[in-house]
């Protein structure tokens, strides 16, 4: 077979082990592997190189995508659409692996019903992709999550503040509420509900008349504080995703809590550095695994299916059952991480 592999949306640890375990479990059958570089602008504008095992079998322990990624749409016009038909083709693919999140995974959905070869396999740090326990790069995530409040907390502590600590998270609280829970966080706000800002004061000042001097919040991004409207002209990325960067959750969180408590409160927004370095060894094997099944799918003729895992068996949905969806954190999970505040 001839099988194309392209990476898109953000970045995640745990891509290149995704793409090596990929390309050399295609290899070993005599496949030819294509790379399209930078996501869907690769396959729009025909840009590839060919994957050999020299190129794959050593980035197995490295951060980012080796194929360069973007948040290119295709599907905002017909004439991209067409151009991205056209280069399928012409490279002779009988398979394209798209590897990421919503986004990416709604272009393959598209291609699928329009007769295309697709596999697909879920990757973002929000892990918000429905139908799969977890999606590449997420466990990365939590633990640069975990580490970044073990250090703040003693900075924290140091200078007797509170400290706000805002996260990835657009719709989904995951990385909010799973790394915050594993840091210690004395508060966590969470896109999945309405946050109650009363509640999080009189938590605040329950934890100082115990006597301590700091404390830690975590907020994810995408948190809807109130009224607060995004600024003029905020910037859009290619799917219509207002960039969440511009609206500084977590910097007009402190000052919130600064003004109502009278607490020393900073602000630390932790973003690309949940994107970056060598993936956990949670994504490398979890990389590994959906990598070499999407070959298998491919060989199977399993096209317009996802790879999933659920526990730790790995099977497959249909792309147009997931495309457009999210999937929140879990409310029994939040039950119990309120019941710690």
């Amino acid at each position: 077979m001839i099988i194309g592999v392209l990476t898109g949306g953000g970045d995640a640890p745990g891509l290149n082990p995704t793409i090596r375990a990929a390309a050399l479990t295609a290899l070993a059958q005599g496949d030819q592997v294509i790379g399209f570089l930078d996501g869907w602008r690769g396959v729009q504008r025909n840009n590839t190189i060919s994957i050999d095992l020299a190129w794959a079998e050593r980035i197995y322990d490295e951060g980012g995508t080796n194929l360069g990624t973007s948040r290119t749409n295709p599907m905002r016009s017909e004439d991209t659409m067409n151009a991205v038909i056209e280069n399928f083709k012409a490279k002779k693919l009988d398979a394209l692996i798209a590897i990421g999140g919503d986004d990416t995974l709604s272009v393959a959905a598209e291609l699928s019903r329009r007769g295309l070869p697709v596999v697909g396999v879920p990757k973002t740090m929000d892990n918000d992709v429905p139908e799969t326990d977890y999606c590449i790069g997420f466990d990365t995530a939590v633990n640069t999550v975990t580490e970044s409040l073990d250090k703040l907390r003693t900075t924290s502590a140091s200078h007797h503040r509170a400290m706000v600590v805002e996260v990835m998270g657009r719709d989904a609280g995951w990385v909010a509420g799973i790394g915050g829970v594993a840091g210690g966080a004395d508060y966590i706000l969470l896109p999945e509900e309405e946050p109650d800002l009363e509640a999080l004061y009189a938590h605040l000042e329950t934890v100082r008349e115990r006597g301590r001097s700091y404390a830690l919040v975590v907020v994810a991004e995408g948190v809807q504080l109130g009224n607060m409207p995004l600024p003029e002209n905020a910037k859009t990325d290619a799917f219509g995703h207002v960039q969440l960067a511009e609206k500084a959750v977590g910097e007009t969180l402190a000052r919130l809590i600064e003004e109502r408590l009278a607490w020393e409160t900073r602000s630390v927004v932790l973003g690309h550095l949940q994107r970056g370095g060598s993936p956990s060894a949670f994504d490398r094997v979890l990389g590994t695994r959906y990598g070499a099944t999407a070959v298998e799918m491919a060989h199977r003729g399993e096209f317009g299916q996802m790879v999933v895992i659920k526990g730790w068996q790995l099977s497959s949905v249909p792309l147009e059952g997931i495309a457009g969806k999210t999937k929140t954190l879990d409310p029994t999970f939040i039950k119990q991480a309120r019941g710690l505040f």
